[in-house]
């Protein structure tokens, strides 16, 4: 199946529609209308008059939508509106524990991207990334650590949320979901750690990850593209392909390729 390339998705408020135009324009690969985390109880219902108005005033507009979690009571609202408006294109299924709220979400009729961010989620991760409709998978470090009364800034803790990690990644796999997101990273001041913490999440097999700030699309983009080195490789690996007529291997600099050595170019001329 054909996916789009997601490397980076950023958050923006429902509660603050003056900044839906801006986040569409900060060259992120999709725009998240949050109704949940960034929204106080008390604005649940005009963030999706908000957006309403918005996607009608911008009927172009492409957006995913986080909507409350299941066990919210502006659950069954959120998802009627997703189902409403074409310009929500995806719905973010935040603290998910289990397919039946996928497939809730999946009425819709729009593609489903669950968080992973709680244990309850974790341990239903296969049921969850088998259900119809799911895309891709996020991960939700924060909200996981402090589920399981992690102290985030142990060493301790950072094993258990990559073996997390890990669990996504490989699940993602498994049910042949497009790569996952990795979560977001909160210190919009710390460019560097926000680089090693994506590319940690790279080496790990990731697609990309969920941000909260404009100022961290290019760092991620950045992380995420292949070297000019590794660019030039790829078109050769796949001059050389077109060269062999298809041959199922054959030898370039000395050095067999064969079938993941060519999906590999792909990816990486993909991401150029």
């Amino acid at each position: 199946m054909q996916r789009s390339i997601v490397r980076s998705a950023l958050f923006v408020p429902g509660s603050r529609p003056e900044r839906f135009a801006k986040a569409l324009a900060a060259g992120a690969d999709a725009v998240i209308v949050d109704f949940e985390d960034a929204v106080e109880e008390a604005l649940k219902a005009q963030a999706r008059d908000n957006l309403a108005a918005f996607l009608s005033a911008q009927p172009q507009a492409r957006v995913w939508v986080r909507v409350n979690a299941p066990q919210h009571s502006g659950h069954a609202d959120d998802l009627a509106f997703c189902a409403l408006h074409a310009g929500v294109v995806a719905v973010l299924l935040p603290k998910v524990e289990s397919a039946a709220q996928v497939a809730l979400a999946w009425r819709t009729g729009k593609p489903v991207l669950p968080i992973i961010e709680t244990a309850k989620g974790l341990l239903a991760l296969e049921r969850i990334a088998g259900a119809e409709g799911v895309e891709r998978l996020s991960f939700g470090s924060l909200d996981l650590a402090l589920d399981l009364n992690l102290n985030s800034e142990s060493a301790a803790a950072q094993r258990f949320l990559d073996q997390a990690r890990m669990a996504v990644q490989l699940h993602s796999r498994g049910a042949d979901l497009a790569p996952p997101l990795d979560g977001v990273f909160p210190a919009i001041s710390d460019p560097e750690g926000q680089q090693l913490a994506m590319r940690h999440a790279y080496d790990m097999g990731y697609g990309g990850a969920l941000c909260i700030h404009p100022s961290q699309v290019p760092l991620i983009h950045g992380v995420l593209a292949p070297s000019s080195d590794e660019l030039a490789w790829a078109r050769r690996v796949i001059e050389a392909s077109v060269a062999a007529k298809g041959a199922g291997a054959f030898q370039l600099d000395g050095q067999m390729v064969d079938a993941p050595v060519l999906l590999r170019a792909q990816r990486l001329l993909a991401l150029g």
